[in-house]
């Protein structure tokens, strides 16, 4: 809706004027389908005879009494905010209103479960979602106490973030014992992005524990009732517990809220939210089919994100949007200490290297780059910076962080923090004070050179030897991109590995400071020179690096002879780094691949390969050799599913990433013989979900239709068949089956955020890219209007993932470059998505006349 942006000024004069004490929310959501009731109180103190405003994106407002004084709600409401004229020293406000259903993942969701006709409803709040339900300063420094009321179907659960109270009875005429009203106890003060409201008939698994205090905290999982058969819930208690002892004895400071749920919700934009003492997952963590390890994983460092956030982020809150980063950032490297320290899942740095630091090297090359610690002018802004800069980049920055002050000066610091804050807002200078004091170093200018300019640096070993081997100069040289040239001081690690019976170790480690252009290594002087230079080694620093000559050939020769999985995953890393920037060619990755994935162990790292092979294969190898790259990546991958582990995770992957390009090879009998049982692999069980994964395939290689769709969709009739029903129809390679998927979410707003994204990636995939040709012209004249007529979680989606980047072609950039030129002052939000598509093309150009030469 135009006009649902707030700018930072406008907080910032609002916050002058204001300062809220409680709110009290009443809901009624037995109203009907469409809307729910919402009748706020809230009581404030403001500078007397001031006027401001307050945030209600509503469907309708029936009433608004300020201090007694009825208002015209036609006059001071405009479906976005409430004007609130001559305030008193003490106010008063009331708000009756209707609030909208949402079916796109923001604000209070509505979903419908076709397994069994139940409603299930969950909120998602952040970044300025709370309107949507309530009338609210919509702004993270008002923080107040809130406290719900809500009436709803007698059977429903309904949780929120004070323990949930025996209902009443809110009989009815016609209604009698089918509604009823749950009164919360008030919450803390707290910020309004982090309240919560999940209801409907969630099934539900308690546990407790004792937190560091002596306080018994109540634990909660809750699931759809038509998925709680698959719901682990021992599982997730155990690791919730796990990271409770963890972040409660390394803060210091014990859980700040009363109870602690988790509840797995449908249809959700994001992989969880940290809604205090509520948090929301997204349902693919709860696994009715098998699963990757890697997926296993991530929920474990998911758990322990949202964890970390009760203390970080919800106890004490950035003041602004523009210090978002930080509580993402924190999380993502939290999460990964704790997962790696307190859970069975040990190598997880090597995991944050291979998923989280690709993507923020990524992301920082992008023209869109920006600091860390962006200028966030307003809403839009926020969105346009939730980014891989804001998680992973932010992460890996503070991992360097705390290898620069010391690991136990880090934790001290924190501690400080949230002792010192607690229930406050915040901003960086906020903590970094508090890291100068534990540490005794000065961060003042680590802080400007680190977070406030964008970009990444490349680190190279030079290294000159004797007649004998030994080394006698090694430095460390250091460049940045021209268009981002600060060059930076890392606290890294150098690595030297030698073949050992077979396995390339490491025998030697020294751990130092790089400053400058250049920096002497004098300690590794008349050492010898071994097998394996790898600097950053333990990946402590956040920088691109590069392998010298000899150290290259070492490491492409022995890949998977590298004994430590993070060693050989900054070595996959750097090797793919030089593919995306066109100093090797693609075609010599691919062979990398298919000659050392067979014994990659880390199923993350082997999930992010796969990914980049195909990829590779697909967009960046020269289009005269596409079709044959395509075509033995297929047949290197079906080799290795035969030949691995019956029943282990890189058979599955292997599968699943054969399943993904086969149409472009020569196996699809082997696809259609894997989905309809007549070829067999020992331990590899077609469940629900990768038989949908083949059908989909099948259906893009034009071997299966609609007929197969139906029939499957038939025997899986839940929200997850429906989504890969809707993947798999988009998927059609006929112009037909892509005017259809097309229409279903351009031409009509009617359809789901989970169904706008698995059609959209239906839609682009298509093994004949001339399919996709007749969409460029229309995908750019649609652009404003999606923009201006969907929210931003659904337009978002069509705007990225209906880019048809697999055509790469320079016709493409051609049309990309256009329509920027022409739309100068199209919302910076839209202009970056197409900037960031359009950057992806020019890469794989360059990368395709590499591989040509």
């Amino acid at each position: 809706m135009p006009g649902e942006n707030l700018t930072r000024s406008e907080a910032e004069e609002r916050a002058a004027l204001v300062s809220v004490r409680d709110y009290d929310v009443v809901l009624d959501v037995t109203t009907g389908p469409e809307v729910f009731r919402s009748q706020t109180t809230v009581r404030f103190a403001a500078s007397a005879g001031a006027s401001t405003f307050i945030d209600a994106i509503t469907a309708a407002v029936h009433s608004v009494t300020l201090n007694g004084v009825e208002l015209d709600p036609a006059e001071v409401s405009d479906g976005v905010r409430i004007q609130l004229p001559n305030l008193a020293d003490e106010n008063e406000l009331v708000v009756v209103a209707d609030g909208r259903y949402m079916h796109t993942g923001e604000g209070l969701h509505r979903f419908v479960d076709p397994a069994d006709g139940e409603v299930y409803l969950y909120t998602q709040f952040e970044v300025p979602d709370s309107r949507r339900m309530f009338a609210v300063f919509e702004q993270p420094d008002l923080k107040a106490e809130f406290r719900f009321t809500v009436t709803a179907p007698s059977h429903w659960q309904v949780v929120s973030n004070q323990p949930t109270p025996e209902p009443v009875d809110a009989a009815s005429p016609g209604a009698t014992g089918e509604r009823s009203t749950w009164t919360f106890e008030p919450t803390a003060r707290m910020s309004s992005y982090i309240t919560a409201l999940i209801a409907g008939p969630y099934d539900v698994v308690r546990d407790e524990l004792t937190s560091s205090d002596g306080r018994v905290i109540p634990l909660g999982v809750f699931s759809r009732k038509s998925l709680s058969q698959y719901l682990d819930a021992d599982y997730i208690f155990e690791k919730t517990k796990q990271g409770f002892e963890y972040f409660e004895a390394k803060f210091d400071v014990p859980y700040p809220f009363t109870k602690y749920d988790q509840l797995f919700v449908p249809e959700y934009n994001a992989g969880a939210m940290e809604n205090a003492g509520a948090v929301t997952f997204t349902e693919v963590y709860i696994f009715r089919s098998k699963v990757t390890d890697a997926i296993k994983e991530r929920r474990v460092v998911t758990i322990l994100h949202e964890l970390a956030h009760m203390w970080f982020g919800d106890l004490v809150t950035m003041k602004w949007w523009n210090d978002l980063w930080l509580n993402e950032s924190f999380a993502e490297w939290a999460s990964t200490i704790a997962t790696a320290e307190a859970t069975e899942w040990h190598h997880a740095w090597t995991t944050f290297n291979s998923m989280e630091k690709s993507w923020a090297y990524r992301q920082d090359q992008l023209p869109s780059t920006h600091p860390i610690v962006a200028e966030i002018r307003d809403l839009e802004d926020v969105l346009v910076n939730f980014d891989g800069i804001t998680y992973a980049k932010g992460g890996s920055v503070l991992k360097q962080l705390a290898a620069w002050v010391g690991i136990e000066a880090f934790f001290t610091g924190v501690s400080a923090y949230f002792k010192k804050h607690a229930w406050g807002n915040t901003t960086l200078a906020d903590l970094l004070d508090e890291l100068e004091v534990a540490s005794g170093r000065d961060l003042s200018a680590w802080s400007k050179i680190w977070l406030e300019t964008a970009g990444v640096n490349t680190l190279r070993p030079e290294i000159e030897t004797d007649a004998s081997g030994t080394i006698t100069a090694f430095n460390v040289v250091q460049t940045a991109n021209p268009d981002y040239p600060t060059i930076r001081p890392h606290r890294l690690a150098i690595g030297f590995y030698n073949l050992v019976d077979g396995a390339l170790v490491r025998q030697h480690r020294v751990e130092l400071d790089v400053d400058g252009e250049r920096t002497d290594v004098a300690e590794l002087t008349g050492r010898a020179r071994p097998d394996l230079v790898l600097l950053n080694d333990d990946d402590l620093a956040y920088a691109k690096i590069r392998l010298d000559e000899v150290s290259q050939q070492a490491a492409l020769a022995n890949l998977s002879e590298i004994a430590d999985p993070l060693a050989r995953a900054l070595v996959w890393g750097s090797v793919w780094d030089a593919t995306r920037d066109a100093e090797t060619t693609a075609s010599a990755y691919l062979d990398l691949v298919l000659g050392n994935i067979a014994s990659e162990t880390e199923s993350t790292t082997l999930r992010i390969i796969l990914a980049n092979a195909q990829l590779a294969a697909s967009s960046y190898v020269a289009p005269e050799n596409r079709a044959e790259a395509r075509r033995a990546l297929a047949d290197g991958l079906w080799q290795l599913a035969n030949e691995a582990a019956a029943g282990s995770d890189a058979q599955f992957q292997f599968v699943k990433a054969f399943a993904s390009i086969a149409e472009a090879g020569s196996h699809i009998d082997d696809l259609a013989g894997l989905f309809d049982g007549s070829i067999t692999l020992d331990g590899l069980d077609i469940d629900t979900d990768l038989g949908w994964e083949l059908l989909i395939a099948l259906v893009a290689a034009g071997r299966a239709g609609d007929p197969e769709i139906d029939a499957r969709l038939e025997a899986d009739k839940t929200a997850t068949g429906q989504e890969s029903a809707a993947h798999a129809r988009a998927a059609t390679p006929t112009p037909e089956g892509k005017q259809r998927a097309w229409a279903s979410i351009i031409d009509t707003d009617t359809a789901t955020n989970s169904i706008v994204r698995t059609t959209a990636t239906g839609f682009v995939r298509a093994d004949d890219r001339s399919l996709l040709s007749p969409f460029v012209e229309r995908y750019f004249a649609m652009l404003g209007d999606i923009w201006e007529h969907r929210s931003y979680a659904i337009a978002e989606k069509l705007v990225d993932l209906l880019y048809p980047a697999p055509l790469a072609s320079h016709a493409l950039v051609d049309a990309s470059h256009a329509w920027l030129d022409q739309h100068p002052d199209a919302a910076p939000a839209l202009r970056r998505l197409v900037v960031e598509n359009v950057a992806g093309v020019e890469r794989a150009l360059a990368a395709q006349a590499r591989d040509a030469l």
